[in-house]
């Protein structure tokens, strides 16, 4: 009876033991079947330090976390540099780039031996010269070379200095070079100043001025939240210039947008990385290469912004929802890039 017990027992134990072996081996399996391409790889960002484009870059980690990657702390730093950063290894990727506004500053610092440009993560970016509609009607002001006559640039003079003030842009955007080159190419250097320091606090100022009824004059590009506060045909138009005339001298790229030649180059915004990054870890590259949110959303957010919901907490939960929303391409984004190992 003891005997033929122990043999019972010793038989239960070993099945018991061969299911648990069994059980270990599908969870190992398991567990490789599941396992991310990116773990065990750390990712350093860089972005620029205008808080209004975290967004994006918000929604391009996420994904890559969801890949398995380990993403450090964003460096933050303006355009020229961040190439720099990029091309020396110093950082990984950045969602930052314009394609051609940046152009000079990807040369510069290495371009195709030592970065690789990848998708667009916003398409049909644009640039360019707004006034108030009011103002632009009563003196049909439509070119940016009117503002060569004294009397129409006097309209714009925040100073009394004479000459129309010109909100322009932050030295290191890149955007500052283009507007400098103009002021000379439209010969408006004596009747235009090109005022300078920090943008955003700038063009509060001038939305200041114009809900006091006064007349307007500033640089502004798209997407971003001034587009949602001053609205186009509405309170202000865009003015056209009679040529296009750029920096670098290349004047055959696309400089016009519903008809009306803006002097800057209709853009793309591209994610760009470190070459050596890219070769080694291509699902990485595959997904920022097809990261993609429109002007009109990255705009939206950017007016959240604006109404308060500025803090970093709120940036990113600003992306959750938008991934949250945009929830069947994210995840195709997801399944394309692991693709690429299969």
């Amino acid at each position: 009876m003891i005997h033929t017990g122990l043999k019972a027992l010793t038989k239960s134990t070993l099945t018991l033991t061969s299911i648990a072996a069994i059980s270990a081996m599908t969870l190992v399996g398991t567990a490789k079947a599941e396992s991310l391409p990116g773990e065990g790889v750390e990712v350093t960002p860089i972005f620029p330090s205008i808080a209004e484009e975290r967004f994006r870059g918000e929604i391009a980690m996420a994904g890559l976390e969801a890949l398995g990657y380990e993403l450090e702390e964003p460096k933050e730093t303006e355009y020229a540099t961040m190439m720099l950063a990029i091309s020396y290894g110093d950082a990984d990727f950045s969602v930052h780039m314009w394609d051609i506004l940046h152009n000079s500053f990807y040369q510069k610092a290495g371009g195709d031996e030592t970065m690789v440009k990848a998708g667009n993560v916003i398409p049909g970016v644009l640039q360019g010269y707004m006034i108030d509609k009011k103002t632009a009607d009563k003196y049909n002001i439509t070119q940016l070379t009117d503002l060569k006559k004294p009397e129409i640039a006097k309209l714009f003079d925040a100073d009394d200095d004479g000459k129309a003030d010109l909100t322009g842009c932050n030295p290191g955007w890149g955007c500052e070079l283009v507007i400098n080159h103009h002021m000379k190419a439209y010969d408006l250097d004596n009747t235009v100043v090109h005022n300078q320091g920090s943008y955003f606090a700038l063009m509060a100022d001038t939305i200041t001025r114009y809900n006091e009824g006064k007349p307007i004059l500033y640089f502004t590009w798209a997407p971003q939240w001034i587009s949602g506060v001053l609205v186009e045909n509405k309170d202000v138009i865009w003015l056209e210039v009679p040529f296009t005339s750029l920096p670098d001298g290349n004047n055959d790229v696309n400089t016009t947008f519903e008809g009306k030649n803006l002097g800057f180059a209709v853009d793309q915004v591209k994610s760009v990385l470190n070459k050596e990054f890219a070769e080694e870890n291509p699902v990485a590259t595959k997904f920022l290469s097809l990261v993609q949110i429109s002007a009109a959303d990255e705009s939206a957010q950017n007016l959240r912004m604006q109404d308060g919901e500025k803090s970093m907490k709120d940036i990113k939960r600003h992306a959750q929802e938008w991934i949250h929303e945009h929830q069947t391409t994210f995840d195709s984004w997801i399944a394309e890039s692991k693709a690429v190992v299969k």
